[in-house]
């Protein structure tokens, strides 16, 4: 996943949360959506979390940490990213729709459920 594609990320090393400016047009209770959960995420967990797409329009969640950084938990990273992914698996279709028609430029009435 390159920035270019990254809708948002959190850094718990900096306390930072970035929004990419070309996904702006997304509504603004989906923005604050993902605000909550990279947030969160990082509060609970460390390190740094985005979300973004593939190539193929598919949401990636990704979590990275600081080699320096001990106390970041991989497996209770690995088990919130499911977690998220099953709650939140509407948001993420909806995202995914919305990435494949308005970026992708594909014709709504050829995707499938």
């Amino acid at each position: 996943m390159n920035e270019e594609n990254t809708i948002c990320g959190a850094n718990a090393y900096d306390k930072k949360y970035y929004f990419n400016p070309r996904f702006d047009r997304i509504p603004e209770s989906i923005k604050e959506e993902l605000h909550v959960i990279s947030v969160l995420f990082t509060e609970e967990v460390g390190g740094i979390f985005t979300i973004g797409f593939d190539e193929d329009g598919s949401v990636n969640i990704r979590t990275e940490y600081a080699p320096e950084d001990y106390l970041y938990d991989e497996v209770g990273s690995a088990l919130l990213v499911s977690e998220i992914r099953r709650k939140r698996k509407e948001l993420f279709e909806t995202l995914e729709l919305y990435y494949r028609v308005v970026f992708l430029g594909e014709d709504i009435e050829g995707i499938e459920d």
